[in-house]
């Protein structure tokens, strides 16, 4: 059986983000009844309720250990149950906590070459000494099992796919046009497996478009945890907080004939959650009538310490 546990259930920044005043963000910042802060997007997931594989390393990774007993040291001096990490994109919220797991601990970093390519070239991730640390790289559309460091497996199996996205903001280089450089790989989702039983689920917490091979794809799964970073396209001009738009970042809206709610529709999908929510999100407020729209299509919204069983 696979366990979920959701570590982080915000976008960039977290919610409320740090400087942002949107109305949101004010509501979720002064309490208002049902809401709660989130970090930013992480999950773990188990086969064994031993060892945990990290899916995005945010950079609150630090304090979501520590609200997490399942992540905590159990046993010798030095010890952790997260055996690994797997990386979807080279985004600071899913990389950054990469730097908090730098103290002599063995681990495997599981990445698409683009994103193992970013940690490279970056010098700051030689903190992650290569004598404790593996880096390995995920073929696309192939089905392998998560190892640790003594490549024992961990009983959970992983599908990478390439899904619409783009490049990480801080990677843009505006001189290669209107893509910004974007290549195939910059942004991955995850089918996740358990060895044993088979039973599957989804994680794309990053996606710009619904493809007909990804509507494929996921159509008929037990579990989606998928993007969820703005209720509309223009949320963020709206909220007077920025001017880019959820396409212009790689991120599809909950809303609209173009959104996640609608594509995602009639593909009989027994259990949706949205996961990766912007600090500007309506269905942040449990009472808003966003929230109750996205429940009334069959969608969950995911917070911090969320655990789900498959």
């Amino acid at each position: 059986m696979l366990k979920v546990l959701v570590l982080g259930s915000a976008a960039g920044g977290g919610s409320p983000q740090w400087n942002c005043n949107s109305h949101v963000s004010k509501l979720v910042r002064q309490g208002l009844d049902g809401t709660t802060p989130r970090t930013q997007s992480s999950i773990a997931v188990t086969s064994n309720n031993k060892e945990w594989f990290l899916f995005n390393a945010s950079p609150d990774l630090g304090s979501q250990i520590l609200k997490n007993k399942q992540m905590h040291p159990q046993k010798d001096l030095r010890h952790s149950p997260i055996s690994g990490v797997v990386l979807t994109n080279g985004d600071v919220d899913h990389v950054a906590g990469l730097l908090t797991l730098r103290e002599r601990q063995n681990l495997s970093v599981y990445a698409h070459k683009r994103v193992h390519s970013v940690l490279k070239e970056n010098s700051i991730f030689n903190v992650l000494n290569p004598d404790y640390v593996d880096r390995r790289e995920m073929s696309m559309n192939t089905n392998f099992e998560l190892k640790n460091k003594d490549n024992v497996g961990s009983g959970i199996e992983v599908e990478a796919f390439e899904v619409p996205g783009k490049i990480a903001l801080w990677l843009e280089d505006e001189s290669k046009g209107e893509n910004f450089g974007t290549q195939e790989g910059d942004t991955i989702g995850l089918k996740i497996s358990s060895k044993d039983d088979g039973k599957f689920f989804f994680y794309i917490p990053a996606c710009a478009e619904m493809t007909n091979d990804l509507a494929d794809r996921i159509s008929g799964s037990e579990m989606i945890l998928f993007d969820g970073t703005l209720w509309k396209n223009d949320e963020m001009a709206s909220s007077k907080v920025g001017e880019k738009t959820g396409q212009r970042m790689g991120h599809m809206n909950n809303s609209g004939e173009n959104g996640s709610m609608h594509a995602l529709k009639d593909l009989n999908i027994k259990n949706k959650i949205y996961i990766h929510i912007n600090t500007t999100n309506p269905i942040l407020i449990p009472n808003s009538d966003e929230r109750k729209i996205v429940e009334e299509n069959g969608w969950e919204v995911s917070y911090d310490g969320m655990e789900i069983n498959l």
